[in-house]
Formats: structure tokens, C-alpha cells, sequence
């Protein structure tokens, strides 16, 4: 039984590492794809919400299961996402991949503030001590931004980029929270697909409306396609190996795990780019580190009212539970 246990913690570990690999890719990737020149940021998302809608639409067509979640509130979860990845994405014409990766757990702060508000969920004083601590050291990334300047931040204009990922991760958290809800009370396969397909709608939409123009006059090359190619494989995985993740250990080891993306992306920054990273952003690191792992070991379960669907009527809409019929819902902190 303890073999089995081990087996289990080491592969969960694995899965959480593959997470956190997929999450620099995807930063990694998307810098690349902004150092190109490219400035659609919404157009390049819609290749990975078509992987999706393709793969996971077909497993669901062949499993021949009818929607377990009224469309419109994918419809929605699918315009929150779009929003959290063009905001992030954009922040790369301006801003460093070190810095956009770092703000980027600003997410759970979002995310603890909306699961209070609006599950009730509530959190102990050394939880909130962690997020305390974590913000503290995101504040280190403004203040390295504002005082170094574009070069060493490794941005053209820092300052902006920093505020345009702060803007994301609140779309991200809101899109976070819908999304934990539905995977863990419905199927993966569903969530997965459904967020596929509006997202690609959505960002069609947008990406011909404001995005237009730039397309039209963009001067596509190999290396264009290629960094547009990676951008679309390493999210497709983490939006892929997230849930399993989520399933197998909850919040607190993904936390820790996709934690570590923050490294990669400063050794992809020190040995691809070859640019300066100030010490700041290693201080950084460690007090978000720090703050992060205060919240995640203290994690315990507490009371809350969180919505329920209704079984066996695809177009039900949310409703709370009774006090005596709670159930707890863990929160994380997640980048796609």
C-alpha cells in the first residue's frame, strides 16, 4: 500500500512537472512569437482553442453524451479566457518573460477574493498570510520595472505590460473558478471541449474585428510559423494535463508544481535571450515562493455554499445547496 502510495505521489509530481514545463512553453513561446513582430495576440490563440474543439469535440461526439452544463455559461467561461490570454499575451510586446511569469500568480489572490465572495469559501490566517507574502513579492517585480528600465526588464515598456498581465490574471481567475467548478462536478472531456469551441469562436470574432488590419499586413515567415506552432502545442498540453492534475492532488501540490515554471522561464530568459536578469526578480522568486508555500501547506477544508447543476437537465441553471449539503471547493492558482 505504501509502494502504491509512492507510485502514486511521484507520478502526480511528474504530471505537475509536465504542467509547469508546458506553462514556460507557452510564456516562452509567446515572447518569441511578440519578438517576431507579430501583434495579434487573439489570432494566435485561436489555433490552440481548434485543437481542442477538434480533439476533445471528437472524443465527445463518439462517446455520444449530451451537455451536462447549459452552453451559455461556456459561452461565457470561453469569452473570460479569451480576454486572460490576449491581456497576457500582449503584456509580451511590452514587457519582460520573467516579469509576465511572476505577475502571473497574481491569479490567486484573484481567486481567493471571488471563491470568498461569491462560494463563501473561507481561508485561515496563515492562508492569507501566504497570499500577503506573495503579493509582496510581485510588488518587487513592479518596483524592478519601474527602476531598472527597458533594457534590463527586457522590455520596451515595462510598466504597461506589468499592468496588462495584472489585468489578465483577473480573467483568468474568474475563469479559473468556473472552470474548477464544472471539471470537478462534470465531465473533463465536456469542459475541455466546450472551451474549445467557444473559445475559438470568440476569438474569431475578435481577432477580425481588432486584429484585422495587422494580420493583413504581417510578413509571414518560417520561424513566424513555427513559434506560432509552439505556442499552440505547449497550451494544448497544459490545458490537457491541468485537470488531471487538479483530480489527482488538488491545490496545493499543482500550486507547487507550476511554481517552478517561474525558473524556467528565467533560464530560458539567461540562456536563449542572453539578457541581464536583476537581482530583484530572484528576490522575488523567493518571497513569492515563500508565500505560496505558506498558503498551500496550510490549506484546510472549510464550510462553504458553492453551486450545484441540477442532474439530468442539459439546460439547468445554477443553484446554492443547503448548509447541510455544502461541499468544499479547493482553489489554485492556474496560467494557461
Amino acid at each position: 500500500m505504501e509502494q502504491s502510495n509512492l507510485r502514486r505521489t511521484l507520478w502526480v509530481m511528474f504530471l505537475g512537472q509536465a504542467v509547469s514545463f508546458s506553462l514556460a512553453l507557452t510564456s516562452f513561446s509567446s515572447s518569441l512569437v511578440a519578438a517576431l513582430g507579430v501583434d495579434a495576440p487573439i489570432a494566435q490563440s485561436c489555433f490552440s482553442y481548434f485543437g481542442l474543439a477538434l480533439v476533445y469535440g471528437g472524443i465527445f461526439l463518439h462517446r455520444r453524451h449530451k451537455l451536462q452544463v447549459a452552453w451559455y455559461w461556456y459561452l461565457l467561461l470561453g469569452f473570460i479566457d479569451v480576454q486572460g490570454n490576449y491581456l497576457v499575451n500582449k503584456a509580451y510586446q511590452f514587457s519582460s518573460i520573467t516579469s509576465v511569469t511572476l505577475l502571473d500568480c497574481w491569479t490567486i489572490l484573484w481567486v481567493i477574493i471571488l471563491t470568498w465572495l461569491v462560494l463563501g469559501t473561507r481561508y485561515s490566517i496563515l492562508q492569507l498570510l501566504g497570499s500577503a507574502i506573495c503579493v509582496l513579492g510581485l510588488a518587487l517585480v513592479l518596483f524592478s520595472d519601474a527602476w531598472v528600465g527597458g533594457g534590463a526588464a527586457g522590455g520596451s515598456r515595462p510598466l504597461l505590460g506589468d499592468t496588462l498581465v495584472i489585468g489578465g490574471t483577473i480573467f483568468f481567475a474568474l475563469s479559473n473558478v468556473g472552470e474548477e467548478f464544472c471539471v470537478k462536478r462534470r465531465d473533463r472531456i465536456e469542459v475541455v471541449m466546450m472551451l474549445g469551441v467557444f473559445g475559438l469562436l470568440v476569438s474569431l470574432v475578435e481577432s477580425f474585428v481588432f486584429e484585422r488590419e495587422s494580420i493583413k499586413s504581417l510578413n509571414w515567415s518560417v520561424n513566424i510559423v513555427l513559434a506560432i506552432a509552439g505556442y499552440t502545442i505547449s497550451i494544448f498540453s497544459y490545458y490537457t494535463l491541468t485537470p488531471y492534475v487538479l483530480k489527482l492532488s488538488g491545490a496545493t501540490l499543482f500550486n507547487l508544481s507550476i511554481l517552478t515554471s517561474d525558473m524556467w522561464a528565467v533560464l530560458i530568459r539567461i540562456f536563449f535571450y542572453g539578457q541581464k536578469v536583476d537581482w530583484l526578480y530572484f528576490l522575488a522568486f523567493l518571497i513569492v515562493t515563500i508565500g505560496i508555500v505558506t498558503y498551500s501547506v496550510n490549506e484546510q477544508d472549510f464550510s462553504t455554499n458553492v453551486p450545484k447543476i441540477n442532474e439530468g437537465d442539459d439546460n439547468s441553471e445554477y443553484q446554492l445547496l443547503d448548509d447541510d449539503n455544502t461541499k468544499v471547493v479547493e482553489n489554485e492558482c492556474v496560467v494557461p
